[in-house]
């Protein structure tokens, strides 16, 4: 069934795909609990795309061959602000991935250790347990006290004593990993992170000072390691993340968010490219939009250009990277008038929503419509309403972020079985 309404002129030149409403075991609710929302458009939880989408294409053929074969390794990336910093949306989706397709859990991947500091909070797979003091630097304050990378945010010790636990708490997805590179660096090259495994230690079998990595092999863990920074007497060690790896084919889900970040945030992080060579981005997933349309000053055609200059760092490392762009969700803004305050509509979703369409076309990308899927302006409300979405009328609750991912998950298995249709179709009629 198509789409009963187009949401502007753009999609008018875009194919609509339904999705089916199913259930899954990997969260808490169900999709089929909510279809008694009737302010939810079921309707329009699809990617949208045009026929000739060619990258997403070879990104699904890709997938294809590394079922087929077991050999292979996929790479997807989700880039945000505080809708992917706190983790739920995208890990329902890789929940939902790889679940669903057991011998394709591949690596771990892309880390980060943002509860180190304070007022900070952690994506929910991972716990981190601290020891010593750690400042944090965002990639939303310029300017910024050390360089930062693809992660948009460092960690700073100075403590002598300083040691960071991950602990991974998802008992459905255990992740294998015999390889661990530590982005950071010292102002002192005399100071060498040592990684713990129970009580085992670990020094790095090679130390990279241009890109600032340490690089711990013939690891075996699942559950939990520590770092120890060993920082000398005045000195400080910059954490910028962490990429766990290991030997298995399969499908990797990055994710990357920095609370309040916007499109310039990314932009200035200078060593953003350089990390982009650890992963070869075959999906970039972009939901970034929220806080860039948050002012009075919104301009759409500098947002627009801002995208543009982002892809374009993805393309370098991989020229066939596909995109899936994400609207920006309904929201609301406080605003004080005469020592009252007042909520008011965003109005710029909408204006987001057009620019996501054309870079869409631009990119031979997809667009996922958020905005559209909730009902469109005003939504919010409704949302919050119902327990979906908290009361700052801008971000979902838990259970409101597990529905939209698992709405995405199913739209991206959707777009994939029709794609696939489409091309085998063409195929057929050009013999």
């Amino acid at each position: 069934m198509m789409v009963k309404k187009a949401v502007s002129a753009i999609i008018l030149s875009f194919i609509f795909f339904n999705v089916s409403i199913g259930q899954t075991d990997t969260t808490s609710e169900r999709i089929s609990d909510f279809v008694s929302y009737p302010f939810i458009n079921f309707y329009a939880d699809t990617l949208i795309t045009e026929y000739d989408s060619s990258l997403l294409t070879h990104f699904f053929n890709k997938w294809d061959k590394i079922v087929k074969t077991k050999e292979g390794n996929l790479n997807i990336i989700h880039i945000g602000g505080s809708h992917v910093q706190a983790g739920t949306f995208p890990h329902t989706i890789r929940q939902q991935i790889l679940l669903k397709n057991p011998d394709l859990i591949g690596e771990r991947g892309l880390i980060f250790p943002y509860s180190a500091a304070p007022k900070s909070n952690n994506p929910i797979d991972y716990r981190v347990r601290s020891i010593g003091s750690f400042s944090i630097v965002r990639n939303v304050f310029t300017p910024h006290e050390v360089p930062l990378g693809l992660t948009g945010v460092a960690v700073i010790t100075e403590d002598t004593l300083a040691e960071l636990r991950i602990i991974f708490t998802d008992s459905l997805l255990k992740f294998e990993t015999e390889e661990l590179i530590l982005m950071g660096y010292s102002d002192s090259s005399y100071i060498v992170p040592t990684i713990w495994i129970d009580s085992l230690e670990y020094f790095p079998t090679k130390i990279d000072t241009i890109k600032k990595r340490f690089y711990y092999e013939s690891l075996h863990f699942t559950d939990s390691f520590t770092v120890r920074f060993n920082c000398s007497q005045g000195e400080r060690f910059i954490t910028n993340g962490f990429y766990l790896k290991n030997s298995k084919p399969g499908i990797t889900y990055h994710s990357i968010g920095v609370n309040g970040a916007a499109l310039p945030s990314f932009l200035r992080c200078e060593n953003f490219e350089q990390d982009l060579d650890l992963i070869y981005p075959d999906l970039v997933i972009m939901g970034i939009g929220v806080n860039d349309a948050s002012g009075p000053n919104f301009d759409p055609e500098e947002f627009k250009n801002n995208y543009l200059v982002l892809i374009e760092k993805f393309q370098k490392v991989n020229p066939e990277c596909a995109f899936i762009f994400v609207t920006n969700n309904d929201t609301y803004k406080r605003v004080r008038r005469k020592k009252k305050v007042y909520w008011t509509n965003n109005v710029n979703g909408k204006k987001v929503q057009q620019v996501m369409y054309e870079l869409a076309s631009i990119t031979q990308g997809a667009v996922f419509d958020q905005y559209h899927i909730m009902g469109g302006a005003k939504s919010m409300y409704q949302w919050m309403q119902k327990g979906l979405a908290q009361r700052d009328r801008v971000h979902f609750t838990r259970k409101g972020y597990q529905l939209m991912g698992m709405l995405f998950h199913d739209a991206l298995m959707e777009s994939k079985i029709r794609l696939d249709n489409y091309n085998t179709n063409k195929d057929n009629s050009e013999l």
